[in-house]
């Protein structure tokens, strides 16, 4: 099970929100680069960082940012929020050099780029799955679409995802523990890849998203507030 840092970014800023609420942030950095740095000093491979104004907007926002991470860390960077077109899969993935970019909103909005975009770069591609409620979230977690979480997993895996990256929004940011019982579900049911993300609040809650199956688990508030020894952690990994 790969363990991803993360980091969150707005305005130029290293946050955190509270469920996915753009009113509930809290900056925890304004050097997002050394951040990561710290991460890779830590023992990490891969880091997961998410555009929090381009999941809104739609717009890339932070792209320099997210560039200057790959070339002074080193990490392998997963990184999503915003991704609506191939232009944008593009500078990303091709002349920026992040290893996975994580497609969320256009996978419910627009089958044809996602279908393209995983003919292209297969592996490279994961679709992000935010789920409140077991209802699939879109637009930066502001808005619902009424699709169940499993049976939109299961279409994206028809169209040759390999891996999704599902997201208990009501546990972001809680510390309150992570949605096991849903993510086994998820695994079981669709034999995808998932990485797990949301609610880790301990060292011990890395432990048990492990018994669901999940290939990884994105861990964000809980390393910042020092409730998780991320270089621990990667040892025991």
């Amino acid at each position: 099970m790969i363990i991803y840092p993360a980091i969150d970014l707005l305005d130029g800023s290293c946050v955190r929100l509270s469920q996915g609420k753009y009113d509930e942030v809290t900056v925890y950095s304004e050097d997002p680069v050394a951040k990561a740095e710290s991460f890779a000093s830590d023992g990490a491979e891969w880091i997961h960082i998410v555009d929090l104004n381009a999941a809104k907007s739609g717009v890339p926002s932070n792209q320099a940012l997210i560039a200057a991470i790959v070339r002074k860390t080193g990490l392998k960077v997963q990184t999503g929020g915003g991704i609506r077109n191939l232009e944008t899969l593009k500078t990303l993935l091709e002349d920026i050099g992040v290893a996975r970019c994580v497609i969320g909103t256009s996978a419910i909005r627009d089958r044809a780029f996602t279908e393209k975009a995983l003919a292209l770069y297969g592996d490279r591609i994961a679709i992000g799955l935010d789920a409140r409620n077991g209802e699939i979230a879109v637009d930066g977690w502001t808005s619902g679409s009424g699709i169940n979480v499993i049976d939109f997993a299961n279409t994206m895996k028809s169209i040759g995802a390999k891996t999704v990256i599902y997201t208990d929004i009501a546990r972001d940011g809680m510390l309150t523990g992570p949605a096991t019982a849903s993510t086994k579900e998820l695994v079981l049911k669709t034999g995808l890849q998932v990485i797990a993300s949301g609610g880790i609040g301990s060292e011990a809650d890395i432990e048990e998203i492990r018994t669901s199956g999940c290939s990884g688990v994105i861990v964000g508030k809980a390393i910042y507030e020092g409730k998780v020894r991320l270089s621990v952690c990667l040892r025991n990994a």
